[in-house]
C-alpha cells in the first residue's frame, strides 16, 4: 500500500535513488528548502510500505489575476515503481490542492524530447500550451514544452488556448 505524506527534511537524505533517474531534474538542497517552506502543502511523497521514497511531486502556486495557476516544478517516480499509475497520483493530488487555491489552470515544463513524460502528461488531460526555446541548459540546449490543464475555474478554458508561436524564457510569465 503506497502512502502519500508531505515531504520533510529528512527525505532529502533519503530521495538520492529517485533523483538519480536522467530525466529528473536536480536541484541544490536549499532550493529544495525553498519550496518545503513556502510551498509545503505541495510537495508530496510516495511512500512505501518498507519506508522507501518512491517517488515526490514539487510544485506552488503563482501568478495574478487570470494567471493564477499551479505550477509542477518537479514530479518524479522510481524506476523500480513505474507503470503502476504513482505519477497521475502525485499530479491528481497537486491538481486538487491547485483546485482548492481556486486556481484557473496547472503547468509545467517537459523536455520535448521525453516522449514519455509528455505522452503521459497528455492522457492526464495537459495540452501542450507553448514551446519555450532553449528553455533546458546543456550541450545542446533543449526546448520544452509548457503543458497546462485547465482547472474548474478557468469556466472559458481560456488558460489552455495554444499559442501559434514559440517563446523565449525570457518571455515566461
Amino acid at each position: 500500500m503506497t502512502t502519500l505524506r508531505p515531504f520533510t527534511c529528512n527525505d532529502m537524505f533519503r530521495f538520492n535513488k529517485v533523483n538519480l533517474d536522467p530525466l529528473t531534474e536536480t536541484y541544490c538542497l536549499s532550493f529544495y528548502m525553498q519550496y518545503l517552506a513556502h510551498w509545503p502543502e505541495y510537495f508530496q511523497v510516495a511512500e512505501s510500505p518498507t519506508g522507501e521514497i518512491m517517488g515526490y511531486i514539487m510544485g506552488k502556486a503563482e501568478g495574478q489575476g487570470e494567471s493564477w495557476h499551479g505550477h509542477v516544478t518537479a514530479l518524479t517516480v522510481s524506476p523500480d515503481y513505474r507503470r503502476l499509475g504513482l505519477a497521475a497520483t502525485l499530479m491528481s493530488f497537486l491538481e486538487d490542492v491547485s483546485e482548492k487555491k481556486r486556481c484557473y489552470f496547472v503547468d509545467l515544463f517537459v523536455r520535448v524530447s521525453n516522449k514519455v513524460a509528455i505522452d503521459m502528461y497528455t492522457k492526464l488531460g495537459y495540452i501542450v500550451y507553448r514551446r519555450v526555446l532553449e528553455y533546458y541548459v546543456g550541450d545542446p540546449d533543449e526546448d520544452a514544452y509548457d503543458m497546462r490543464k485547465a482547472c474548474s475555474r478557468d469556466v472559458h478554458r481560456k488558460s489552455v488556448i495554444p499559442l501559434e508561436h514559440p517563446v523565449r524564457p525570457e518571455e515566461v510569465d
